[in-house]
């Protein structure tokens, strides 16, 4: 019974690890498609802001562009406003008022320092577009509004931290509308949106911001992690998936669009990569309807996410303006946070996918992440955090050790009786528990270790997955990315040989590196302080499990499988620790004559 169960739950946490890898692998990184357009909204007091409509306003069109023309060429075709801040380069488009020109300076595609430099935004008509836009909607026919194509004029000089700019366009009918860009010295874009009004009539209009995204981007297509259109809005969190957004298509739309609506006040949507967001957030106090939107131009996917304020009226002689953000850059979580409490914006911290279990993902990230600042190495903060949840759990772990001690003592008793009911199973499952009541043993104690490790570890590998804080973290030694699986393999000679571990595919398990051993030397060794199961077949079994666990963990984050190995050199220090008081030999299945008092 006490074998079964324990097998069990091995089983149960292998199936769970190998669900991960195996149920749901990475996707196949579909094909980059040419660049969409994204254009102007429609007239009306819902206007839509779906790419490539035409409207009152004008076409979407913009000249000179053309799908096969290289970022930089489209760049180079409209003048600009350059982007300068610690973090950012980049430039705003005079052509229809876009930030779509970004770079983000302090991250590089790879480990190595003369790699490029992380491009986020890009300008329409370039392969894989994606860029900001705002504008205004009329809530009534006969006004002419800025477009896709509009020129605008710049005042001021580069877009830094302390020198914002302003843009400025007139319709030659009475209507001057002005953008204020200004940023702060991380992510954070700030639009005030301005309308004066020297018609002398009234007129009504609704400001609107969107994120158009051209092309479907390669994403990893892990279950764990969410990448595409998201938001908060009702304060709920709204993920949507590229591919349901093009399984639903075509839409309702005149276009064909797939539209996904919701009215909110306050919140935020945009576009989320793995590490990357491109968000708008628009006054926290204003009622404003959101979108996700999916059209395919051209036979291109183009996805948006944009918000649309209330018509507001403007009489003659008056000015009405309306202040947004637009956050475009790395996913920090502490950075997230500030402009959570900073600027009220509801969940903010959501961007970053910490998933279901974020009562333990999220606790998790800031003990490694202050263990991270007080020892200055994220490899150093995994093994204090696991002598942390050590601390925490030692309680119930001891009393389950204490438990194994006892089940390993009664093991000859067990035997016996084993050999005098050979025959009659449910008499001895009965003498069986009547031993374990006598001796006050429990035979799921070998399961309480396992089940304990089991939710920290993958609340520990969701972290490390997903946060761009342990992104190119680096340990000791051969080890230059925790996030990444040990990069020493049989195949290049545990790093000796002048190069890297060739892409197997499927047979990648082969590529076993020297923490994937160590960890599954230790759970070798662990395994040897346990009660040893008296089934010549269980016993086969149990000595395969570290065999199979070094296979299948050597795919996982190494940060991962040095917290494991760790862990497993821990647990070994207190049980042997813990047997030696109860007078259990160690590594031998004999009893010892003299035996100290359980307490």
């Amino acid at each position: 019974m006490d074998q079964r169960n324990l097998l069990l739950a091995i089983f149960l946490s292998l199936a769970i690890l190998i669900g991960f890898q195996m149920i749901f692998p990475p996707a196949t990184p579909p094909e980059q498609p040419s660049p969409g357009s994204a254009g102007d909204t429609t007239a009306g007091s819902a206007p839509t802001l779906t790419p490539g409509t035409p409207s009152p306003s004008g076409g979407v069109s913009v000249p000179g562009s053309d799908p096969a023309q290289s970022r930089d060429e489209m760049i180079g075709i409209s003048p600009r406003i350059a982007i300068e801040t610690p973090r950012l380069t980049g430039s705003i488009s005079l052509r229809g008022a876009r930030i779509d020109d970004l770079v983000l300076t302090r991250y590089r595609e790879t480990q190595d320092p003369k790699s490029p430099q992380i491009t986020l935004l890009s300008p329409e008509g370039s392969p894989s577009a994606y860029f900001s836009r705002f504008g205004w909607a009329a809530a009534g026919n006969g006004v002419t509004l800025p477009k896709a194509d509009t020129i605008w004029e710049s005042e001021g000089g580069s877009l830094t931290p302390t020198s914002p700019v302003t843009l400025r366009w007139n319709n030659g009918e009475g209507l001057t509308f002005e953008q204020v860009f200004a940023i702060d010295e991380n992510y954070l874009f700030t639009i005030t949106q301005r309308v004066i009004n020297d018609s002398g009539e009234t007129v009504n209009l609704a400001p609107f911001g969107l994120v158009s995204r051209s092309g479907t981007p390669e994403i990893l297509g892990f279950y764990i992690l969410h990448e595409g259109p998201l938001g908060v809005l009702g304060e709920t969190l709204k993920e949507v998936d590229y591919e349901d957004l093009k399984d639903s298509y075509p839409g309702p739309g005149p276009n064909g669009e797939v539209v996904i609506a919701n009215d909110t006040i306050g919140g935020w949507l945009g576009i989320t990569d793995k590490y990357w967001l491109t968000a708008l957030v628009p006054d926290q106090n204003a009622e404003v309807k959101t979108r996700f939107v999916y059209t395919q131009p051209n036979g291109r996917d183009n996805y948006q996410s944009d918000l649309l304020y209330p018509p507001a009226a403007i009489a003659p002689g008056a000015a009405v303006e309306t202040t947004s953000r637009l956050f475009a850059g790395a996913k920090q979580v502490p950075l997230l946070e500030r402009y959570q409490d900073e600027l009220g914006i509801v969940n903010f911290d959501l961007a970053v996918d910490f998933g279901w279990f974020y009562i333990i993902t999220k606790p998790i990230f800031w003990a490694l992440h202050y263990l991270n600042a007080w020892f200055g190495n994220f490899g150093l903060a995994i093994l204090g955090l696991t002598v942390v949840i050590k601390l925490i759990f030692f309680p119930l772990a001891n009393k389950s050790y204490k438990s194994m001690a006892k089940m390993r003592k009664l093991q000859p008793k067990m035997m016996e009786l084993r050999e005098r009911f050979a025959e009659d199973k449910q008499r001895l499952n009965q003498e069986m528990m009547a031993l374990y009541k006598q001796e006050g043993a429990n035979p799921l104690s070998g399961c309480l270790p396992i089940l304990i490790q089991i939710p920290v570890f993958f609340a520990l590998y969701k972290v490390m997955f997903v946060t761009i804080e342990m992104r190119h973290a680096p340990f000791y030694g051969w080890i230059k990315d925790l996030s990444a699986p040990d990069p020493t393999t049989i195949l290049n000679g545990f790093g000796l040989l002048p190069w890297d571990s060739p892409d197997l595919g499927a047979l990648n398990l082969l590529n076993i590196g020297i923490w994937p051993l160590l960890m599954g030397i230790s759970m070798f060794l662990q395994q040897k302080l346990n009660p040893q199961p008296p089934d010549p077949v269980q016993a086969k079994i149990f000595l395969m499990m570290p065999v199979v666990f070094t296979f299948l963990l050597a795919t996982f984050p190494a940060g991962l499988v040095i917290y494991w190995t760790w862990n497993n050199v821990l647990s070994m220090a207190q049980q042997a620790f813990i047997m030696k008081r109860h007078g259990v030999p160690i590594g031998s299945g004999k009893q010892q004559s003299s035996e100290k008092d359980d307490d």
